[in-house]
């Protein structure tokens, strides 16, 4: 698929819940959120006839994003949904990682091929500072657990303020490389302001180079994530949501004013 400035679209990321078993302090406030009503989710079967349309029409990746995906029943049913869709070159997820040791070896049988795993600091404390309570024993188990259940490559994504010679992002480098990870650094964003920057070891912040769509839980596609440019398949049909956002994808990110990370997927 082409959109309106040339750009080849064959990425589509997918947010399956509002939901998160954390509360990183730069996506969700403490108190947390007004979460969604169940009825305005997008089911698994909405989900897999809106990604095989998106696949015959183009599409050839796929990264199943939150919230934290894993707080989603049954998850791994929509795994094994998407997985069965001929065209799929790469069928991924990104969790926070503090479920991946019950979940690792179920994602791979169902037939999900790679893991990123977010952790924005190596030590313990600091960790717990960022995501308010988070547990990073957990997470050490789910990369563990993603590495011996053959979820390969595994991607450690970082946040950081500016770049990878800060502290936290060096303790993450050595952590990564001590267990034969890869890393991104991504910079802070700011969706309001419309601030974001080029991720370290990824394409990610590259407007010319971007190749994505997202959908939302509730059903809305997002040809950009710093725009409120929003299109809803339930309304409109998959192929005809698909053929507009490539129509009117803007050409660089703005600002966001209508969404969140935690409910578009970053």
């Amino acid at each position: 698929m082409i959109d309106c400035s040339g750009r080849v679209i064959n990425y589509l990321r997918i947010s399956v819940t509002d939901r998160c078993n954390l509360r990183c302090v730069y996506c969700m406030p403490q108190e947390g959120v007004q979460l969604l009503d169940h009825s305005k989710i997008l089911t698994f079967d909405e989900i897999e006839d809106f990604t095989r349309v998106a696949v015959s029409m183009g599409i050839e990746k796929i990264r199943i994003t939150g919230g934290e995906p894993l707080v989603r029943r049954d998850i791994t049913t929509l795994i094994k949904k998407l997985a069965a869709i001929s065209g799929i070159k790469d069928l991924s997820m990104t969790s926070n990682g503090i479920l991946l040791s019950q979940f690792a070896y179920q994602l791979k049988e169902a037939g999900l091929m790679r893991i990123n795993i977010s952790m924005d600091s190596a030590d313990p404390l600091k960790y717990s500072q960022i995501t308010r309570g988070g547990d990073l024993d957990m997470v050490f188990k789910g990369v563990d657990a993603s590495i011996q259940a053959g979820l390969y490559p595994i991607k450690i994504n970082c946040v950081v303020e500016r770049d990878s010679c800060e502290p936290d992002a060096q303790t993450v480098s050595q952590y990564a490389k001590s267990k034969g990870c890869e890393v991104r650094f991504i910079p802070k964003m700011d969706l309001e302001k419309g601030s974001f920057g080029v991720v370290e070891g990824g394409i990610g912040g590259e407007c010319t180079k971007c190749n994505r769509l997202r959908l939302t839980p509730t059903g809305m596609l997002r040809p950009c994530l710093f725009s409120d440019i929003e299109l809803d398949i339930r309304n409109l049909g998959a192929q005809k949501a698909i053929e507009t956002a490539l129509a009117i994808k803007p050409i660089k990110g703005g600002h966001n004013y209508s969404g969140s990370f935690y409910n578009i997927g970053g």
